[in-house]
């Protein structure tokens, strides 16, 4: 494990965002990430969790939408990483996993793929 604050957590996730393919992020519509200590059930084995309503599962969607939302869970996260680097690598596959799952893309693909 490795301590990190709260800020500086939230700016190596804003880091790893932008490192992350233009194509996945160019679809990525009306979705707010948020940085979290913990899962509301304070469950140290969720990383991350999406919130919402997949793009395949959509019928009409329009102005005035309430925001997708994905959580980063800060605490868990580092419970599971010895260096900065591993940290890195965490959150990368963390954000990829969760907005696989604001395009449809559920844990068996994601399984399939070797993000999960």
């Amino acid at each position: 494990m490795i301590e990190m604050d709260a800020d500086a957590f939230e700016e190596l996730v804003s880091d790893e965002f932008d490192r992350l393919p233009d194509d996945m992020l160019s679809g990525l519509d009306n979705v707010a990430i948020f940085i979290e200590d913990l899962p509301e059930d304070g469950s140290m084995n969720l990383l991350g969790l999406y919130h919402g309503i997949a793009l395949t599962e959509r019928g009409q969607y329009g102005f005035g939408e309430l925001p997708d939302t994905i959580s980063i869970y800060r605490i868990p996260l580092l419970s599971i990483v010895d260096s900065l680097e591993q940290l890195r690598e965490q959150v990368h596959i963390t954000l990829v996993h969760e907005i696989a799952h604001f395009y449809g893309i559920d844990d068996d693909e994601l399984h399939r793929l070797g993000w999960a």
